[in-house]
């Protein structure tokens, strides 16, 4: 009798999530050797994942963001807009440079949606910036410096009644909902049921289904592309997305500003609050890496960087949330992968406290030596690829860079090769470098 999952072991639910991945839903491979070629990279990247001594090669996966817009020589504003166009751009490239895995054609979003709603914490291609140019996020106090109560009280309900009115602008009339937690007995129904039929909230419940069908029409393009993909032996490396609970408060929440003072005024406030939001974060990981079959989980790491925190702030703050986080995920068979971004040469010996084998670090700026020292035990490892080198290099330079951190960091096994942060401008002459100079030069003897 097959176990239930919630009777499976950490290993055993981390086994059966790779073999959902290594067997994806409804793809029918394009023929047997791009089922064979799939199925080579996803164990190329598990073993690398699982510290094997002796994979076959170093797995190469390039971060890329609009980088496919640009190679494909359309604008952002059009991948953001056009979907048959992104599918169309992001298609060329994995086809063209071959990466051991992608990362999905989601990342550009879906343009028209965030006009429906009248979005407020980004500016995006043609809308606030240029056509020409790839989103940016307006950072600033969405919550409050005293409202960390309410949002501590009833997380899910502070999202719906507070902070989704204020970046949202057609959904601001949600801040008239009462909480829904009063719908208890048939006397109260009525009046907790009011402010649904005023014109303004219903206009807005007409904004949010006006929304949901724009995703719905992009989602149908990107998981057929995803499919596709598949089906041509290229698998999606992300299964899920969470972020840590500092990250969480203090990108897009209070913002940088907020949660720096929030540490020195009302520290116990924002452990609360991070207390509060981790079991949400933890879930939100899971759900998508189970409903994708796919282990893997991406976690980009901001707030945490070398010159953020000192590294008590680091211990006290963010650490111990953050590590609840990898070990919600971990214990559910997934697999988190940290994109590092800025450097965590001061936090390498603090992370390294995890279980073995079950999680991948993508590193910016760290010394990579340094880290295959510290973690190369414990964790596999990668990144560190500068954005600089692929935009303004040459490919002798990249390969003499790739060169020198396959030898440093690629010993053993426990390394892939990953740029150091977001790709969206760069030579694709250096960026087909690093890729085909990794799969000649990373092999394993």
């Amino acid at each position: 009798m097959e176990k239930k999952w919630e009777e499976m072991s950490a290993e055993e639910k981390g086994e059966a999530m790779f073999t959902a991945w290594l067997s994806p839903q409804g793809v029918k491979f394009a023929s047997p050797e791009a089922e064979r070629s799939y199925k080579e990279r996803v164990t190329r990247i598990k073993d690398a994942i699982q510290l094997k001594k002796m994979p076959d090669r170093v797995p190469i996966f390039p971060f890329v963001g609009f980088f496919p817009a640009f190679y494909a020589g359309i604008t952002p504003e059009e991948a953001m807009y056009d979907y048959d166009k992104l599918a169309k751009a992001w298609k060329k490239y994995v086809l063209d440079f071959k990466p051991d895995a992608h990362l999905g054609s989601f990342l550009p979003g879906p343009g028209k949606l965030f006009e429906i709603l009248d979005y407020k914490l980004y500016t995006w291609s043609g809308h606030g910036i240029s056509p020409k140019i790839t989103y940016q996020c307006l950072e600033k106090e969405y919550v409050k410096a005293d409202e960390y109560d309410a949002l501590i009280q009833d997380p899910s309900d502070f999202f719906r009644s507070v902070y989704l009115p204020r970046i949202f602008g057609a959904l601001d009339p949600f801040k008239m909902l009462p909480p829904i937690t009063g719908i208890l007995e048939l006397p109260f129904t009525g009046p907790n049921l009011v402010a649904y039929g005023l014109p303004d909230v219903q206009a807005a419940f007409g904004a949010l289904l006006e929304a949901g069908r724009e995703a719905l029409r992009w989602a149908g393009y990107i998981g057929q592309w995803d499919k596709e993909m598949a089906a041509a032996g290229f698998p999606n490396f992300f299964g899920g997305f969470t972020k840590t609970p500092f990250d969480t408060i203090g990108d897009t929440l209070r913002g940088t500003n907020g949660i720096m003072i929030d540490m020195y005024r009302q520290p116990g406030k924002l452990l609360k609050a991070l207390e509060a939001v981790t079991p949400f974060v933890i879930k939100l990981g899971i759900s998508g890496a189970k409903m994708n079959g796919n282990p893997i989980v991406f976690i980009p790491l901001h707030k945490g960087a070398d010159g953020f925190l000192s590294d008590e702030q680091y211990k006290t703050f963010y650490w111990p949330t953050f590590r609840k986080v990898l070990m919600g995920l971990i214990n559910e068979g997934c697999v988190p992968f940290s994109y590092v971004e800025g450097g965590y040469n001061s936090r390498l010996e603090i992370i390294r406290d995890l279980p073995r084998g079950k999680t991948i670090w993508a590193f910016d700026q760290t010394d990579m030596a340094k880290a295959k020292e510290i973690l190369g035990d414990t964790a596999c490892i990668g990144g560190n690829i500068p954005s600089t080198l692929l935009s303004l290099g040459t490919p002798q330079k990249v390969k003499d860079y790739a060169k020198k951190l396959i030898d440093t960091a690629g010993k053993g096994g426990g390394y892939m090769m990953v740029n150091g942060a977001v790709l969206d401008e760069a030579k694709p002459e250096n960026v087909k470098a690093m890729i085909d100079f990794t799969k000649e030069y990373g092999v394993y003897k």
